[in-house]
């Protein structure tokens, strides 16, 4: 089972970026999937009451992350299953241990002693095992990876997954996890014993909506590089002989895909990592952290205190445990999902093999399936969640002495798999002449937004998360995870797993609770890439949430922000723009009225709610210095100047975009994307210098437009002229009787300030720009618009568009770079031109529009994706910005979308307005 939570790209919403400088509730919301009543005409579909033995352990997914059981806590009081699990060939080595109290090294001999620092790995799951394996292969040979339960089997989530990998999602990250998770795997085998299966993946549509979903995969699989094809139904009748043809409309076909045998891909990471002087301990529960001066300095365990220079806790749905073991919090939940098995089947019988056709989903109602020779899996989310307290899930042996075979599979709930046997028996009539032979319910992670959790805490150095990860993307997020602690950074993009992106808000109990439980839920869902989830919202507002709530907002959802897409009291103002007619998926979340805010900025003036971009403040003696060379541009300028400049690390890939405004000789304000940014900048900040994050406190109104001088310059008796307020400056000022910080800067290509001030003046501030602006016509306008224009004007959106894989000439910002000075990163910089470009796209087809991510191709063969797209108002096509091989302005490209060649041309940037003359008057 893959995890590809809906259509959704994981992460959190995309922060806003910079322009240029130059020209140039406690209990988990039941959201069951309703009981399906579909009749046959084959007859009822038996219903039997299935043995609950937990399946053969010999068969591991993709899906459920890895766990283990490292610690001792109270039992939850279950009925427990019955029978132990069928498993791999035990390894008999003896297990090491250590006298309590002793440095457990203290008995290896010197000439032995493994090189590095100190790890130590929580958990002997896949990603432990992955983690070990490619921590030694880099020369940190001094590993110890810990597990409470027996090897090779232990009990977590890698010990009953039953192993579908499907590569495709709408993450790019997460397809790199899984493409390099399936290359390793497929190199693997433990005596002769393959790690990886290729089987092959067939997706099934049997609604017009799923196919649509499933040319949109397509579309991804293209993207990233993936084989993979839109089949007919005869097609997946060929491919799967015992499917009722009639019910399918189509299907994507991925040859590559198939089993991960996720025990067995254990036991090869182990002995490799073993013969380099790695060591794996099980039957050793941690207990304790510990940690001196914010570091951690090892783990204590019931058989001794192992020293630690690192900890990694890998260890599944136990993570929040040994999270709260370090102080640090662990934003998961995990939830139990249902898995059975068939009895025998006669159109199966004879297999020889334990499967030869491909793993199969059934998303339409929840569902996949595989091959156990001549039996069938049956993985389900259609059932309720189910969510599990991780404090209070039996330690392995206690599971055991009640009965249960491990201590992440619990009782089979027969109640609610009765849907699904009806859906099964549906998609697969050969069902209805069997039943179901065993089943229980697996635990496994969910976090809030359905991503790992990777990276350092900033709370206590050293103690590093590789939580929530699925056996599909094991190897490739171990390998990520690695690369961090090697070499400081990871050799792909993991912004959207790093642990520091959730906002405080987004870190509650409750909040993890019910969102991780949506996150099962819609996790075969068809999402709209800017659907937002109904709950808990809303959580944070702006002080001008009731104003735009008066004007009829349609909010979206960002970071915990609610966002105003567009506001229904400017619908007046749309009529009789001309604009073309849409398909049904690029019309949701999109109004016409996105034109008419559009338009009201580039002719009138507009105001925009910029609360939820990031603030800093950062103050102290050594601050300009600090600044100056964690940058790329210069920002030795007298107080007064703001600043586009780059955060880069230390390979010259691009870590975010800020703004920094001078506001004092030692204080700046900082304009930045997400918590990481303020982890980095903390890191490296000396004694001398504080940085404070000031968002939540303050707030921001965005005011552009021509009109925007003629606005604002009756509030204040400063002098808000272009000369003597130029583009990039700062003033601390009044604006009527409020205070506020204002930066002339312009995301949208107009004239205008971004003014500041503190939360409790908020509703103030609007309120007085909203009745000076009246007789000028003013509108409130929304992101819709607002990506409308920054996309003409060619400005960036970190994290979408570029990000640490990409370097700042690629992207097209190298203009915020001063190579003649010190910064992080420089050495790095490379004088070459690049290979490839970031590079903008019109459409041809002024009614053509496209949403992102879609595959590019260059004369018939795919060469790049599609990050931002949006119809640009103004010019009257669609833009798009693509990642592709440098081409000349003019070339001839096409674009995939929902199986539709659009026809693109490269285009010069900036589209709209190259002199700057709306801006610089």
């Amino acid at each position: 089972m893959s995890r590809t939570p809906g259509n959704r790209p994981p992460g959190t919403a995309t922060p806003e970026t910079r322009p240029p400088e130059t020209a140039s509730p406690e209990t988990c919301p039941p959201e069951p999937r309703p009981p399906v009543t579909a009749t046959s005409d084959t007859g009822p579909c038996k219903t039997a009451i299935p043995d609950t033995r937990p399946p053969e352990a010999t068969t591991p997914d993709t899906g459920p992350p890895e766990t283990v059981t490292p610690a001792t806590r109270p039992p939850e009081t279950v009925t427990p299953d019955t029978g132990p699990p069928e498993t791999v060939a035990p390894d008999t080595r003896p297990p090491e241990t250590v006298t309590p109290g002793t440095d457990p090294r203290a008995t290896v001999a010197a000439s032995t002693r493994p090189h590095g620092p100190r790890v130590v790995v929580i958990g002997a799951g896949i990603v432990g095992c992955s983690l070990a394996d490619e921590l030694t292969a880099r020369g940190w040979t001094d590993v110890t990876v810990l597990e409470q339960g027996p090897l090779p089997t232990p009990g977590g989530s890698t010990s009953h997954a039953p192993g579908l990998v499907f590569r495709t999602s709408p993450s790019r990250t997460l397809a790199e996890f899984a493409r390099y998770t399936v290359e390793k795997f497929t190199s693997l085998d433990v005596d002769g014993a393959p790690c990886f299966t290729p089987v092959g993946g067939l997706e099934l549509a049997t609604t017009p909506e799923r196919l649509a979903e499933l040319h949109r995969r397509a579309g991804y699989a293209a993207a990233w590089g993936f084989r993979g094809e839109i089949v007919d139904a005869a097609r997946c009748k060929e491919l799967w002989p015992l499917l009722d043809e009639s019910r399918i409309l189509g299907g994507f076909h991925t040859p590559d895909d198939g089993i991960a045998h996720a025990l067995l891909a254990c036991r090869a990471q182990q002995d490799r990592a073993t013969a380099r002087g790695a060591r794996f301990l099980d039957r050793h529960t941690v207990t304790g952290i510990e940690r001196e001066d914010g570091r951690v300095t090892g783990v204590v365990t019931d058989r001794g205190v192992f020293p630690a220079d690192h900890v990694v806790s890998a260890a599944g749905f136990w993570g929040p445990v040994i999270g709260r073991m370090a102080g640090v919090d662990v934003p998961l939940q995990p939830l139990a999902h249902q898995y059975a098995r068939t009895a025998p089947l006669p159109g199966l019988a004879g297999a020889r093999a334990e499967a030869t056709r491909p793993i199969l989903r059934h998303q339409d109602r929840d569902l996949y399936v595989r091959e156990h020779g001549d039996r069938l899996g049956v993985g389900s989310y259609a059932h309720r969640p189910l969510p599990v307290d991780p404090f209070a899930v039996e330690p392995y042996d206690e599971a055991r002495a009640r009965g249960r075979a491990m201590p992440s599979s619990y009782p089979f709930t027969t109640e609610d798999w009765a849907p699904s046997w009806e859906d099964c028996c549906q998609l697969l009539p050969a069902l209805r002449e069997s039943a179901v032979d065993e089943g229980f319910n697996g635990v496994f992670s969910f976090t809030p937004d359905g991503m790992p959790l990777l990276g350092e805490s900033r709370r206590l150095r050293g103690f590093w998360l590789a939580e929530a990860v699925w056996v599909t993307h094991s190897a490739g997020a171990a390998r990520a995870v690695a690369e961090w602690m090697v070499d400081g950074r990871p050799g792909v993009d993991t912004h959207t797993c790093d642990l520091t992106r959730f906002e405080d808000a987004q870190r509650s109990p409750s909040y993890v609770r019910e969102r991780g439980c949506r996150q099962f839920v819609e996790v075969y869902d068809v999402l709209h890439p800017l659907q937002p989830s109904a709950r808990p919202r809303p959580l944070r507002v702006s002080p001008f949430h009731s104003r735009q709530r008066e004007l009829g907002a349609f909010f979206l959802e960002g970071g915990g922000w609610e966002r105003p897409h567009w506001y229904e009291a400017n619908a007046p103002l749309a009529e009789g723009i001309a604009l073309p007619e849409r398909d049904a998926w690029s019309s949701r979340y999109w109004s016409p009225i996105a034109a008419a805010e559009a338009h009201a900025t580039r002719e009138r003036v507009a105001l925009y709610d910029m609360t939820p971009l990031r603030r800093l403040e950062v103050t102290g003696p050594g601050a300009l210095a600090f600044l100056d060379r964690m940058t790329t541009n210069n920002l030795r300028k007298r107080p007064g100047a703001v600043t586009y400049t780059l955060l880069l690390d230390e390979r010259g890939g691009i870590r975010s975009d800020l703004t920094v405004a001078r506001l004092d000789a030692d204080r700046f304000q900082i304009g930045a994307n997400s918590p990481a940014d303020l982890d980095w900048l903390t890191r490296h900040a000396p004694d001398d210098v504080s940085i404070r994050d000031i968002t939540s406190g303050t707030c921001c109104v965005g005011v552009w437009g021509p009109l925007a001088r003629a606005l604002v310059q009756p509030l204040t008796d400063d002098d808000f002229s272009h000369r003597a307020f130029g583009y990039f400056r700062a003033q601390e000022t009044y604006l009527g009787p409020v205070p506020v910080t204002a930066l002339r800067l312009s995301y949208v290509g107009e004239l205008g300030w971004e003014l500041y001030t503190t939360a409790d003046l908020g509703l103030c501030l609007w309120d007085t720009l909203w009745e000076a602006g009246r007789d000028l016509g003013v509108a409130a306008a929304g992101r819709s618009a607002f990506n409308s224009l920054r996309l003409e004007k060619g400005y960036r959106a970190w994290g979408t568009d570029m990000t640490v894989e990409h370097d700042p000439f690629e992207a097209g910002v190298g203009f915020a770079v001063r190579m003649e000075k010190e910064f992080v990163g420089r050495a790095a910089l490379s004088a070459d031109p690049p290979a490839r470009r970031l590079t903008p796209l019109l459409l041809d087809d002024p009614a053509a529009v496209v949403l992102g991510q879609e595959p590019v191709y260059v004369d018939g063969v795919p060469a790049g994706y599609v990050t931002s797209a949006s119809y640009g108002y103004t010019l009257g096509r669609c833009v798009a910005y693509a990642w592709l091989p440098t081409l000349p302005t003019g070339t001839a490209v096409h674009l995939a979308y929902l199986g539709e060649k659009i026809a693109a041309t490269v285009a010069d940037e900036p589209l709209f307005d190259p002199e700057m003359t709306r801006i610089r008057r």
